[in-house]
């Protein structure tokens, strides 16, 4: 029976050398040298046998995405553990007790990696059996900077076939206390002691390496427009499986981390049509835009509960009238948990895991036009410069409007624009260079004012909303007023600025690059 309760989560930060057999292992007292704290090595190793059982579908997806599902028996730290990349040398690794099954891993792992699974069977692929020999680096005060492993490996893969392999490596692992410096200092003291930094980001990556399938290469005319923007496109693809596990979680940030990668995606095949076919594409972008609209909710309600908290904590208490923080939490307290479950649902229905599907044929078999394999710095600029009309023709529509709804509505579309050419310059900048990167600078603090002002036209509905049911319940809806008319404020002061970002968006040593 699976373990049922929630898994501890902690941030691992690790390197890996490989040292062969005649490598003699640097005193572990020395072995950062000198230096401010003294670091010292407990004299006596702690010795421990590690036996462990890892699991993958029958296509390796895991480890393809660079993640690791494994039961371990001994050592200090027993378990199932699940380990998500998590930024250079670091992952997320998620533990839960041993419990009674072997050979099922437990729902609320296996549940963090649906976007890679796809609902397939996960199996025993290769067991690790380690001899290990484990010291404790600590400062001169008996604080623990980080933990020195030196394993030596024998590796069986599992399945049709059976292949056995030994090696022998190191690992540095920072406890709470250390630093990336103290990585550098040992680093470089292995290196010249004859070890080499692992090639493989796991045990599991070298038992594997000869088995992984290859994901969607690069194509070999990389200064193609075709290659500059499905790099773009996979780098997005990437960064929203990324933080699929973390939406599960309720990670900070994750909603809207995965809701702007989304976007990212859907701008950049509207953009470059000329690139990619329109027709070929158009079922996906839907399909990401249902995705951002399930997402919005939990993000929206999160921004809007920030946003008045923010505010109401930095009032004067005597204009703090009734229990306004109270109001405020049970209100987006409920909303946000309505919003979190709806995401977590979307996640977990088939028609996400069909959008996967459909992001990894976009990958592997893109619709690529005749133009594709033009010069990137010929052709991108076309469909940026595109991008770049539909925005004047948005801010022109705009100015139109007296202030008043209808002008609120234009903005917000001209806002929806300069997303689209900001993600359209995103993808060019690679290949146009310092020109893109200006552009892109110049329309991120444009829409940052266009931002702020649509926060504000959706925000004074909520508040005159809640300040008259404060009323109708018999309380004072004073401050919900006095927000009301904070906001008010901040949409003129965003009115106010608008022309002047605007101005210098068009200045021509902006936009020269756009002129074909």
């Amino acid at each position: 029976m699976a373990a049922t309760n929630a898994p501890s989560t902690t941030k691992e930060t690790e390197r890996k050398y490989e040292l062969a057999e005649k490598v003699r292992l640097p005193d572990p007292e020395r072995l950062v040298g000198r230096g401010k704290p003294a670091v010292t090595g407990e004299r006596q190793p702690e010795d421990q046998q590690l036996d462990a059982v890892y699991f993958d579908t029958a296509a390796l997806a895991l480890a393809q995405a660079g993640i690791t599902l494994r039961r371990r028996e001994g050592g200090s730290d027993a378990g199932w553990h699940l380990k998500l990349p998590s930024g250079v040398d670091s992952r997320d690794e998620l533990r839960l007790p041993l419990g009674r099954a072997r050979r099922t891993p437990p729902a609320e792992l296996t549940a963090l990696t649906r976007v890679h699974t796809r609902g397939e069977a996960l199996k025993p692929v290769v067991r690790l059996r380690t001899r290990r020999r484990r010291w404790l680096l600590a400062d001169g005060t008996g604080q623990a900077l980080a933990e020195l492993a030196e394993d030596r490996v024998t590796a069986h893969t599992l399945g049709h076939g059976t292949e056995a392999t030994h090696w022998r490596e190191v690992e540095v692992e920072l406890t709470e206390h250390g630093s990336v410096d103290l990585l550098d200092r040992i680093e470089k003291r292995l290196l010249k002691a004859g070890a080499e930094r692992s090639s493989s980001s796991s045990k599991l990556d070298r038992v594997l390496a000869d088995r992984i399938p290859d994901g969607p290469g690069h194509r070999d005319d990389a200064d193609s427009a075709g290659a500059v923007v499905i790099d773009y496109l996979r780098a997005q693809v990437d960064t929203l499986r990324r933080y699929d596990p973390a939406v599960r979680q309720d990670a900070p940030d994750s909603v809207h981390k995965m809701r702007v990668s989304s976007r990212r995606l859907r701008s950049a095949m509207q953009a470059y049509r000329r690139v990619l076919d329109r027709d070929a594409t158009r079922p996906l972008t839907d399909e990401l835009k249902w995705l951002a609209g399930e997402l919005a909710p939990a993000r929206d309600t999160e921004v809007m509960a920030a946003r008045f908290g923010g505010v109401v904590d930095q009032l004067p208490a005597q204009l703090v009238l009734g229990p306004v923080a109270g109001t405020l939490d049970r209100t987006f307290g409920r909303q946000q948990a309505q919003g979190r479950e709806r995401a977590v649902a979307a996640l977990d229905s088939a028609r996400y895991l069909a959008l996967q599907d459909a992001l990894d044929g976009l990958l592997t078999d893109p619709p690529l036009t005749e133009k594709a394999d033009r010069p990137a710095d010929r052709e991108l600029p076309a469909s940026v410069r595109r991008a770049h009309r539909r925005l004047r023709r948005r801010m022109a529509a705009a100015d139109e409007q007296p202030a008043g709804p209808d002008r609120d509505g234009a903005l917000h579309e001209a806002r929806k624009a300069a997303k689209r050419l900001r993600y359209a310059t995103e993808v060019a900048e690679p290949a146009i260079g310092e020109p893109a990167r200006r552009l892109r600078k110049r329309l991120k603090k444009m829409q940052s004012v266009l931002g702020d002002h649509q926060d504000t036209v959706v925000a004074r509905p909520v508040l005159r909303d809640l300040g008259a049911q404060v009323h109708l319940d018999g309380g004072n809806g004073f401050t919900f007023g006095l927000l009301h008319g904070i906001e008010a404020t901040r949409a003129e002061r965003a009115e106010r600025e608008l022309p002047g970002r605007w101005a210098r968006l068009e200045q021509p040593k902006i936009t020269r690059w756009l002129r074909g």
